[in-house]
């Protein structure tokens, strides 16, 4: 019976969910603080750990670097609110498996669970995105819009070369898949491709993992482990988050590229390997350099060619496009038939953000799948906070005096500016809602009190 390690401090909602794992044959243990639970994750195994991201003692990207310490295998899952969706993001990039939004949906829950289950059963390296092989072997979506375009042509254009590449982009937009896509299009693509997370790596394992260690090199080194420039060995290793080793594993890297040779921990031999580096990060690994955090003469080796891949809000053309082929995905998974999005739908999603990119996109399509009622996905099966999205105004740029466009003579001052525009947004977002004032207010971000004395203020009729 797989065992789950539930964290959270609202001890109903552990005795419910917990109810519900038990009726699915799942072991439960329940701690309400972080402490708690890692005293628990030390004191026996667990196959999966549930947590939520706010904690009393710890938030969940402190716990999770904790878990890591611990151990790199067990998958931990983030229940979180959408409040929170840019700090969830980041727990993506450091290991953590996925993350659920509160109020959590049961069925969508013992799925995920599931797949992280399948998942370590398996052996296999986490995926930021879907690896369901449709439309035959490897699935990697071309988009419409002109960046799309341009990443299709770098990607022809280095695949087939052995230079090293270096993939920029914020989290979940598909960097593990440009890397994939650039192997399979090269000489090595009968080769291994190996993919490591070295933001979910400890200062402690890194070493281990990327070179390999001896028996009894180390406390706990029990038998001779393989590395993962071993494991890749004539075909890609792709580095995600590069920027998060250490100095000293930088220095090691570094030779291991230059010289084509590793030395495992603990031995006195070099083994010969011949690998393609890919590596990806998120942030700027040039400021990096400039601020002394990052190896210059490695980051030179490593960036033959450099990749930036643009975040989904900058590319609305791609969103339908990768939104059609998640659903497809998600009816795969779960066995659903949903033919497509309403025409209100589409609008929601071209006009949200995505602050977590293709990730969040197709989490939020998943879902979307397994609450749809209908053969269409609705306005009533995504979450409020795109459904009823209401983009940030464009900011007015300063210009001189000479080119300034003046204001209509009804909003030249600011004041009246102002409340023209909050009585515009209180009454767009009234009409999103259907008049519901509450959903109103938590969308808005006041309290409902405050809403009524706005409406009072500017005779918005109830």
């Amino acid at each position: 019976m797989p065992k789950i390690l539930l964290i959270d401090d609202d001890p109903t909602f552990c005795l419910m969910l917990s109810t519900f794992l038990k009726r699915q044959q799942y072991e439960v243990s329940t701690a309400f603080t972080a402490n708690e639970g890692l005293k628990q994750l030390k004191a026996e195994p667990f196959d999966v750990v549930l947590t939520d991201f706010r904690l009393p003692d710890k938030n969940g990207l402190e716990l999770l670097e904790q878990i890591r310490v611990l151990t790199t295998e067990v998958p931990v899952i983030l229940m979180t609110h959408y409040a929170d969706i840019r700090t969830a993001v980041k727990a993506i990039k450091m290991g953590a498996f996925e993350y659920l939004a509160k109020p959590i949906n049961p069925d969508e829950t013992l799925l995920t669970i599931r797949k992280a289950l399948s998942r370590n059963a398996e052996g296999e390296e986490a995926a930021s995105e879907p690896t369901v092989p449709l439309r035959g072997g490897f699935a990697f979506v071309k988009g419409a819009s002109s960046q799309s375009v341009q990443l299709e042509e770098y990607i022809a254009l280095i695949a087939p070369t052995n230079m090293s590449v270096i993939i920029e982009g914020e989290s979940g937009t598909g960097k593990e898949y440009v890397a994939r896509k650039i192997h399979q299009s090269s000489k090595r693509h009968n080769k291994p491709f190996v993919a490591i997370d070295c933001g979910a790596l400890s200062k402690e394992l890194a070493g281990s993992e990327l070179f390999g260690h001896v028996k009894g090199s180390f406390t706990g080194a029990m038998a001779d482990k393989e590395g993962q420039f071993e494991a890749a060995n004539g075909g890609t290793l792709f580095l995600d988050e590069i920027g998060n080793l250490s100095y000293e594993i930088q220095v090691k890297l570094l030779r291991a590229i230059q010289e084509r040779k590793v030395r495992k921990i603990g031995s006195n031999h070099d083994l010969d390997v011949d690998v393609r580096i890919i590596a990806a990060t998120n942030e700027d690994l040039v400021q990096a350099v400039s601020r002394g955090e990052f190896r210059e003469d490695l980051y030179h080796r490593l960036n033959e060619f450099k990749i930036n891949i643009s975040p989904l809000r900058e590319r609305t053309a791609d969103v339908l496009q990768f939104a059609e082929y998640f659903l497809e995905v998600a009816n795969h998974e779960l066995e659903r038939n949903v033919s497509g999005f309403d025409a209100a739908v589409t609008l929601a999603l071209e006009r949200y953000t995505w602050p977590g990119n293709l990730r969040e996109l197709k989490n939020v399509v998943k879902r979307a799948v397994l609450l749809a009622k209908g053969t269409e996905i609705t306005l009533d099966d995504l979450p409020p906070e795109i459904a009823y999205h209401i983009p940030e105004p464009t900011s007015i740029v300063a210009q001189p005096d000479a080119t300034r466009v003046a204001l209509p003579p009804a909003i030249t001052d600011l004041r009246s500016a102002t409340e023209r525009s909050e009585k515009e947004l209180i009454l767009d977002m009234l009409e999103r809602v259907k008049y519901n004032k509450s959903k109103a207010a938590r969308l808005l971000n006041i309290d409902r009190k405050t809403l009524y004395n706005k409406m009072r203020q500017y005779n918005i009729d109830a």
